[in-house]
């Protein structure tokens, strides 16, 4: 007897739970389904936008497996939160920027931190010894 599909497609499943391969994609879920949860976006919006972003990853042609689903979660989240004011497009390339300085400079297995890179020398990358 199959358990039944719970609607997360070809994401592989464990004990009827979905896989994360990486924490971000647990993380993404999460905040989705506590902002639906918390009233911020209706339900039937979240399913809209997500399905939006997943439509148009797949007419660019990208893969139909994890990684894109969770690549469109994480579009939908940053788009619903754009469109209600929750975040500004500046905010959210601020962010982006920040991220991107602090894991560059971030060595190999340790955790990213955001703060890392501040200071004068922001524009080298981390470089192993």
């Amino acid at each position: 007897m199959n358990p039944p599909d719970l609607g997360w497609g070809n994401l592989k499943k464990k004990d009827r739970e979905p896989t994360f391969a990486e924490p971000w994609h647990a993380q993404a879920l999460a905040m989705a389904d506590l902002l639906v949860k918390s009233g911020k976006i209706s339900g039937s919006r979240w399913a809209e936008t997500l399905g939006s972003e997943i439509s148009a990853a797949k007419a660019a042609g990208e893969p139909d497996d994890g990684e894109t689903f969770f690549l469109a979660a994480l579009s939908a989240l940053e788009r619903v939160l754009a469109e209600d004011g929750s975040v500004t497009p500046p905010e959210l390339a601020r962010r982006q920027q920040e991220w991107e300085r602090a894991y560059l400079r971030t060595p190999h297995g340790q955790p990213v931190q955001l703060g890392r890179g501040e200071g004068p020398d922001r524009a080298e990358p981390y470089q192993p010894s």
